[in-house]
């Protein structure tokens, strides 16, 4: 038997590699299945093929191994995709590690596609579309060098710098033409099965919780993770917003954490915060799973909440949320990513104050701690010198809070008097001490507030933005009489934002870029996606505004459209001369008009040829029955393949060479045929 081509067992593996990491981007495959799988792989690449010796003894072991899934499955512990995928998973270990033949080859390229397959269901995020690419082009190449390597003769060596040149701009005309189906192909919206969402490779960190504590780094502060993308309309088409996105509010302090008064508990579709105006500002909410909380979060200030969808591994539902103390609003349904609708008042709205704001709640937002540092209420006096309108109260305080104390995230320790040691102690702290400070600053003279967290600004990204998790945030709400409540923020303005690094935060921007495209044209193309594409070519431009009332519009269709007519009418010429030369209409290759002449001399010659026997196979064939022939026949079928399918082509005066050397092989096998004794017959007497 001819010994595997060992780039092509390499390329193999790789690719099955590559589909199995389509599965175990989503993080739900068990951790006893990747270790499996990723040492198979590691034996297999170093060619240790320990199943070729054991192959009752693993089918038992993979036989096990499905009981044992079906029996997790039949239980509840594990969703039924992902013990089918963890199984194909141990199938293409196996099939790895076995006898390197035909059998083995196809069967781990069938499990690898399921295995793509499994990874779509579970996930189909950016990071699937790299394995996705990556196994289509390793196994492309496995496949095709398969094919040149079968048509080599056993002891020839296999052609292969010369082949994959050809072979690679092959697989490239092969992708390029599964993205023209993709593009073309009417089709149902993947969404429409129900999108679904992975749980992310790494920690979570947002994560709301009932109480606010002070002290401590702002580690958060220097996260990068994008948490979540939004679209509003009206579209403000800033770069960044200025705009503060709240979660809940607090207003109990006890001198060192922040909580507050538990309110109604409420579940509805949708929540109403307080009454809407004119106009508001309309918000499509997605929450990525490095948010990591159950809270819905809407700009200031928000006026309904709901449409909420839960997207966890298993599909999408639609879910409830609920009304909780602070103006706090939640999911009911837990799940990696949501996604939800907002409505937020406008800055300038004066309907901020929600109803329902019973006296005990009023009362509560002049609450002090029991112990509270009499010299916070001396510094207040001193700095608002008689001031006692809350507006302006509170931003000459955050103005003086601003100008005398320094921002930082390098908080050593935790002090017994966290509000008193950033006042008069340290003078630096994060964005929790600053909205502290002012908070009870301003509670010391009467004038009412509560400290809000959530996250600030947003960067402009493919006509939505994302907000980071480096940009949480909290700030100060003032109750201003006829207004309700006004937000003022202490924290200096460039401390606001994320404080992570510019050059990570470019390249996560620049991932999370090819990943809205790839979930905008992938992932949610469907049928409209087409129709309005095909639109767009087609379409007219439109009228400009300033062009006279008089003047005709243009009836030519647009430059694109003649762009694109091109385009499609120079595909289909290289189509057709791609298919004329295959069905024979254009003039044969060098290599092909080579053949013919090398049959017609076996023909004369007399030399036998099975029905449909290539001339790799009588090469083949002569060699094993040891045929004079076979020294002349090697070389000119080795040049042979290499000219039709390797790009090496025939220099001028080397088909001649062959034919010649083809011709006194020929003429010496007739000489040696003719001096035999008759009824002596060698082997080219016989015929097939």
């Amino acid at each position: 038997m001819k010994r595997p081509l060992r780039l092509r067992l390499i390329l193999r593996d790789l690719a099955a590699a590559a589909a199995f990491g389509a599965m175990a981007v989503s993080g739900q495959l068990p951790l006893p299945v990747l270790g499996a799988f990723l040492g198979a792989l590691v034996l297999a690449l170093c060619g240790l093929r320990l199943v070729a010796r054991h192959a009752r003894l693993s089918a038992l072991g993979l036989l096990v191994v499905a009981v044992l899934l079906g029996l997790q499955l039949t239980s509840g512990a594990m969703n039924a995709v992902v013990a089918a995928c963890s199984f194909a998973g141990l199938i293409a270990a196996q099939r790895m590690l076995s006898t390197p033949d035909a059998a083995a080859d196809g069967q781990t390229h069938l499990t690898s596609l399921l295995m793509v397959a499994g990874g779509a269901a579970l996930s189909g995020d950016m990071t699937y579309a790299l394995c996705l690419i990556t196994f289509g082009v390793l196994a492309s190449l496995s496949l095709a060098l398969g094919v040149v390597e079968a048509a080599v003769p056993d002891g020839e060596p296999v052609p292969v710098r010369a082949v994959m040149r050809p072979l690679s701009a092959g697989v490239a005309f092969a992708v390029a033409g599964a993205v023209a189906f993709f593009v073309l192909f009417p089709r149902l919206n993947w969404a429409m099965v129900g999108p679904r969402s992975a749980p992310g490779l790494g920690a979570s960190s947002a994560g709301y919780s009932n109480t606010v504590r002070l002290g401590g780094a702002g580690t958060i502060k220097g996260n990068p993770r994008v948490v979540l993308r939004a679209t509003l309309t009206p579209d403000p088409g800033l770069d960044a917003l200025d705009a503060y996105w709240v979660g809940r509010t607090y207003d109990t302090f006890d001198g060192m954490e922040w909580s507050n008064v538990v309110g109604a508990q409420q579940i509805e579709r949708q929540i109403t915060l307080r009454p809407a105006s004119d106009t508001l500002i309309h918000q499509r909410v997605e929450l990525l799973p490095a948010y990591g909380a159950s809270t819905l979060i809407a700009l200031e200030m928000p006026s309904r909440l709901g449409n909420a969808r839960a997207h966890s591994p298993t599909g999408t539902r639609s879910s409830p949320v609920q009304l909780r103390g602070g103006g706090e609003v939640r999911f009911t349904v837990t799940a990696p990513s949501y996604t939800y609708e907002a409505y937020s008042l406008p800055p300038d709205a004066k309907a901020g104050l929600a109803p329902g704001l019973v006296q005990a709640e009023r009362d509560q937002l002049l609450a002090l701690p029991e112990h509270l540092d009499p010299r916070v209420s001396e510094l207040a006096a001193r700095v608002l010198q008689g001031e006692k309108e809350p507006l302006a109260a509170a931003r000459k305080l955050a103005s003086f809070l601003q100008k005398d104390y320094a921002y930082t995230l390098e908080q050593e320790g935790i002090p017994e008097d966290p509000l008193s040691d950033f006042l008069f102690v340290r003078k630096a702290g994060h964005c929790e001490h600053f909205a502290t400070a002012l908070t009870l600053l301003l509670r010391t003279q009467g004038i009412g507030a509560r400290l809000a967290t959530g996250f600030y600004g947003g960067a402009r990204m493919d006509g939505g933005y994302l907000v980071r998790a480096g940009d949480a945030h909290a700030w100060t709400h003032v109750l201003v009489p006829g207004r309700g409540f006004v937000t003022v923020d202490a924290t200096p303005p460039s401390n606001r934002t994320s404080q992570g690094s510019v050059y990570l935060e470019k390249l996560l921007a620049l991932y999370e870029a090819v990943e809205a495209r790839w979930r905008n044209s992938v992932v949610d193309y469907s049928f409209r996606d087409q129709f309005e594409l095909a639109s767009a070519l087609v379409r007219p431009p439109r009228r400009p505004r300033d062009a006279p009332a008089n003047e005709a519009p243009s009836r030519l269709p647009p430059p694109r459209a003649w762009a694109t007519a091109a385009i499609v009418a120079f595909i289909v010429w290289r189509a057709a001369r791609f298919v004329s030369r295959w069905t024979g209409r254009a003039p044969a290759l060098a290599a092909t008009r080579f053949l013919d002449r090398v049959d017609a001399l076996l023909q004369k010659a007399h030399v036998p040829r099975f029905e449909h026997e290539s001339l790799e196979d009588l090469t083949t064939r002569l060699a094993r029955e040891g045929h004079p022939l076979v020294l002349a026949l090697t070389p000119l079928t080795r040049r042979y393949l290499e000219a039709r399918f390797g790009g090496r082509a025939l220099r001028e005066g080397e088909a001649e060479h062959l034919l010649a050397t083809l011709r006194r092989a020929l003429d010496a096998e007739a000489a040696r045929r003719a001096v035999k004794p008759a009824g002596q017959a060698g082997p080219t007497a016989r015929a097939s």
